[in-house]
């Protein structure tokens, strides 16, 4: 009997559990010249917003223990200029895509949500609710239950039955199971968990901080163990709801932990910069764990280290 890779988040299914994650393959191109997109479970594009921005000043990335700091500021073209030119390159390549947004309002979410509800061919969209919400002096939205759900609710009103939305939360909260258990009351059919770790580096040369924007967001294997909690209690507290881990993958031994928390899929973005065929190495790797531990699919392996604990 063949193995059975495919998964699914909400309505939306997958041929595999490896996608990429928001923000490190832009839309795709550069890791095309690697391997064929197809191969993907999923290319989740980088987070688009209403309108163009530059990003923050430089210097934007710094290195740190086992993993690196970004403060890049959601650089992008903009969602019109993104609908035009890139969603119909990646329709050519035949993977499926889930476009990431993110928003400074609620209304941009709003007005995001509508734009993209007459584009044809997308599997899902990822909503980006780890960003500050300018109405709220500068608090992100995923840290406050009330902002969080005003977010997910305008993109489900906007948006109606016509895509999966899968919220990305952050990890920077008090109990992340609350804050799910609100995106998905407000309409959020999965969700990606988790989004980088605020942090900070400090030059002890210059004796400032590596970043202009002083804090950015920690990735790499440095923050896995906190993925695997945070998806761990997710998953703990809704079973049912589907679950993109993403948080330091680098290997399909990591790919399988956070299955084993309760992830369906898995997003690689960090190991990319090292290993532009890490998603494929990726794949490969975890299948072979897989089918090595005796499970004939993907989906009996979701969740299986809470299974264990309860016998």
């Amino acid at each position: 009997m063949s193995f059975d890779y495919a998964t699914a988040l909400g309505s939306a299914n997958f041929n595999n559990p490896i996608f990429t994650a928001s923000g490190c393959a832009g839309s795709g191109k550069e890791l095309s010249q690697f391997f064929e997109l197809r191969e993907l479970g999923a290319l989740v594009t980088k987070s688009i917003m209403v309108k163009p921005r530059s990003g923050r000043a430089t210097p934007r990335m710094a290195e740190t223990p086992s993993g690196m700091l970004n403060s890049i500021g959601l650089q992008g073209p903009g969602i019109d200029t993104f609908l035009e030119n890139d969603i119909p390159w990646l329709r050519e390549q035949g993977v499926a895509i889930v476009v990431s947004i993110a928003g400074e309002s609620v209304e941009d979410y709003a007005v995001l949500a509508r734009k993209m509800r007459a584009v044809p061919g997308i599997s899902a969209l990822e909503v980006n609710i780890s960003c500050p919400n300018v109405e709220n002096r500068g608090q992100v939205f995923a840290c406050n239950p009330e902002t969080a759900r005003a977010a997910i609710e305008a993109v489900r009103r906007n948006i109606g039955g016509e895509l999966p939305i899968i919220a990305k939360l952050t990890p920077d909260v008090t109990n992340i199971a609350d804050i799910a258990e609100e995106v998905v009351a407000a309409g959020a059919d999965a969700l990606a968990l988790i989004n980088t770790v605020l942090a900070m580096v400090i030059d002890t040369n210059t004796m400032r901080p590596k970043l202009a924007g002083f804090t950015g967001g920690l990735s790499g294997p440095a923050i896995r163990p906190i993925a695997v909690r945070a998806i761990y209690q997710v998953h703990a507290r809704l079973p049912h709801v589907k679950i993109l881990g993403m948080g330091g993958v680098a290997s399909g031994r990591d790919a399988l932990e956070l299955i084993l928390a309760g992830a369906s899929a898995t997003s690689i973005g960090t190991a990319t910069f090292g290993d532009p065929t890490a998603c494929i190495r990726i794949k490969e790797e975890l299948e072979a764990l897989l089918v090595e531990r005796g499970f004939n699919s993907l989906k009996e392996a979701v969740g299986y280290a809470h299974r264990e604990a309860s016998q």
